[in-house]
């Protein structure tokens, strides 16, 4: 499980430090949320707060079960949210097994 963790945070910094490239597809996360709910059917699937040296964004997931697209979106604090990455066959990872230390 730690191995998929690892690659799924050096992916997300890899997207991440592309973000110039992206730059065209900013706007306001409300209008970038909106859009993916209506157009693309995504909802949240996860996400979680990415610090730099300058400042902190927040990297969310939003995928949709239905048409199998996924969305990767990074908000600043400003609360312009840039689209850094999209896809398709999207697919819900299940723990097989509970970390110890945990109760049911």
């Amino acid at each position: 499980m730690y191995k998929h963790l690892i690659g799924a945070g050096l992916s997300i910094s890899l997207i991440v430090a592309s973000l110039p490239a992206f730059a065209a597809n900013c706007a306001k996360r409300d209008m970038v949320v909106e859009r993916l709910k209506t157009k693309y059917s995504e909802s949240f699937a996860g996400g979680g707060l990415q610090a730099s040296q300058s400042k902190s964004s927040v990297v969310e997931v939003w995928a949709s079960k239905e048409t199998g697209t996924f969305t990767v979106i990074l908000t600043t604090p400003e609360g312009m949210a840039c689209i850094v990455a999209t896809g398709t066959d999207w697919y819900q990872a299940h723990l097989l097994d509970e970390p110890e230390g945990t109760e049911s």
